[in-house]
């Protein structure tokens, strides 16, 4: 079982990165977890081995035992399916709906094995027989937590879009828990009213199993077994890894009940439940630790988030207040000199003699203004001299966590498709993160008038012909207007109500600094796709990155 976990370790991390690696059902399992998973299993086979060979020793009944521990078992388990729903408003993946149902069923026949269990609350139990319906409850408690089990196993890989469009999460969460309850509610009344109809694990004694009660441990234990290797063969997360545990953890019960010792307060019984109070916190302990560990990572990226956007901010108000001064003033003598000409033009006889003076003054305003607009742009030709070699979607996938909050706030659905296998580009990726950026919250504007679960964003990548990888972003929105089309790159040019109308001008100027382009592939009433092309590095080779335009050169020739 070790050797399987550590030998899909290379598996593993040549697989894709979810859209959301901010939950353990996505986080790839490191080797230093691997390992500790691996310790913990050799542990416990070692003491269920230390145990074995005393399993029989009858030890003295204390009826205080299954209350105690079963019933703290049970609000671990609880609060294990609380909090892995609440991973579930996370990353909407039906997968950990199944988990967290797999152990609100553990907790919920945890507790009702001990109402009916002999001498916990009363000598025959609250409910049920008192004999038989305490084994069944254990029976259906282990049926149901290894399904869910096998349920997450097969349906973890699925993709899940971000803010999935439709029924909410937490609606998902209600009607999944609903459902449960009723099945649990439908299996009690079989095992307690119904339990004349069942076959008998215990006769008059309470101690000993029947043959049957053997070979239903027998069957659970394979049953486990079947889970756990299905479990193995998938590619592994953090919450993979520590399932598996669990239900390592868990099969020694099964183990010293069938082949040991059947009989309840013996030596073996107790260390089974022992086993059992272990597996129950395992994966809470696991969840409790990720969660502080992210929290502490999340608040600190907020803070420096935070701190940047400030900065930027500043940065921003700064550059745009120096811009507009340096513009205005060539702008209004532009004006006031275009209208001293006119008048001129217009007096009866037409003045002419200034004319050409005013006019040469027209002509040196518009060059000063051409080089306050040449300067802006020289500012970021030096800032993209900061570039390294990045994963284009590394680059997306923090792009996209950024706009989050936007994109919940406006209800938009955003959807990724990224091809397997990616090259390498060399970019400043904090410039291609804001140009992506840019277009994201354009998406989300332009979306804005159509109805809610018709919001929709998509952004993809591939790779174009080995020279280039492609980025395209595509929203639902009504399209740009015909007459637009050509014009929404120009410097203040802008078809919203409010804004300068440079993203799309100063995104336009990033990419083909970076030796790209960024350009509007179609636009119509089923909305635009706007598409980013970056050259693929060579750098790792020891060639300079080529440009877009050298790529095309190559291919026409």
């Amino acid at each position: 079982m070790g050797a399987a976990l550590l030998a899909n370790d290379t598996a593993a991390a040549r697989q894709p990165n979810q859209d959301y690696p901010i939950a353990i059902a996505t986080i790839p399992a490191t080797a230093a977890q691997r390992r500790t998973a691996v310790a913990v299993i050799i542990v416990l086979v070692i003491v269920a081995a230390l145990v074995a060979p005393f399993a029989n020793t009858q030890l003295a009944r204390v009826d205080a035992f299954v209350p105690v521990l079963q019933t703290v078992l049970a609000v671990a388990d609880l609060i294990t399916a609380v909090l892995l729903f609440s991973q579930y408003l996370i990353l909407p993946k039906r997968a950990l709906l199944a988990v967290g149902c797999a152990y609100l069923c553990s907790a919920s026949f945890a507790f009702l094995q001990t109402l009916s269990f002999p001498g916990a609350y009363s000598p025959a139990g609250l409910i049920g027989d008192g004999f038989n319906s305490p084994a069944w409850f254990f029976v259906l408690w282990h049926m149901t937590f290894p399904l869910g089990i096998l349920i997450y196993a097969l349906l973890k890989d699925e993709e899940a879009p971000i803010g999935q469009p439709g029924r909410p999460a937490e609606a998902s969460i209600g009607l999944t828990i609903l459902a449960v309850l009723i099945v649990i509610v439908a299996l009690v009344w079989l095992v307690t009213a119904g339990v004349g109809k069942l076959p008998a694990f215990y006769t008059d004694d309470v101690i000993r199993q029947t043959n049957l009660g053997n070979r239903v441990n027998v069957g659970l234990l394979l049953w486990y077994g079947i889970v756990l290797a299905v479990l193995l063969s998938r590619r592994h997360t953090i919450l993979d890894v520590w399932l598996i545990v669990v239900l390592a953890a868990w099969m020694p019960n099964f183990a010293v009940a069938a082949l040991a010792s059947s009989a309840r307060f013996s030596l073996g019984w107790y260390a089974a439940r022992c086993f059992a109070l272990i597996a129950s916190f395992m994966l809470l302990s696991l969840l409790l630790t990720e969660m502080t560990v992210l929290y502490s990572r999340l608040a600190n990226a907020f803070s420096l988030l935070r701190r940047e956007r400030a900065n930027r901010l500043m940065s921003v108000d700064a550059a745009t207040a120096a811009i507009a001064h340096e513009v205005r003033t060539p702008l209004a003598a532009i004006s006031l000199n275009a209208s001293s000409a006119l008048a001129q033009l217009r007096s009866k006889p037409p003045i002419l003699e200034e004319v050409d003076a005013i006019l040469g003054d027209i002509e040196a305003d518009s060059l000063r203004a051409n080089q306050v607009i040449a300067g802006v742009r020289a500012l970021f030709k030096e800032a993209a001299d900061h570039r390294t070699v990045v994963r284009v979607e590394d680059v997306v996938r923090q792009a996209l966590s950024l706009a989050e909050p936007e994109l919940q706030a406006s209800q938009v659905a955003a959807l990724t498709e990224f091809q397997d296998s990616l090259a390498y580009i060399s970019v400043d990726a904090a410039q291609l993160q804001q140009v992506i950026l840019n277009l994201i919250r354009n998406g989300i504007d332009a979306t804005s008038s159509s109805a809610p679960e018709m919001r929709r964003l998509r952004l993809t990548t591939k790779v174009r012909e080995g020279s280039a990888v492609l980025i395209s972003i595509q929203d639902s929105g009504p399209g740009i207007p015909a007459g637009d089309r050509e014009r929404i790159f120009d410097a203040f040019f802008t078809t919203k109500t409010s804004g300068m109308g440079l993203g799309l001008a100063i995104s336009r100027t990033i990419m083909e600094n970076h030796g790209g382009s960024l350009r509007l592939c179609q636009s119509g009433s089923n909305g635009s796709i706007f598409e980013i092309a970056v050259p693929i590095s060579s750098v790792k080779s020891g060639r300079e990155p080529a440009t877009i335009a050298d790529a095309d050169q190559r291919r026409a020739n």
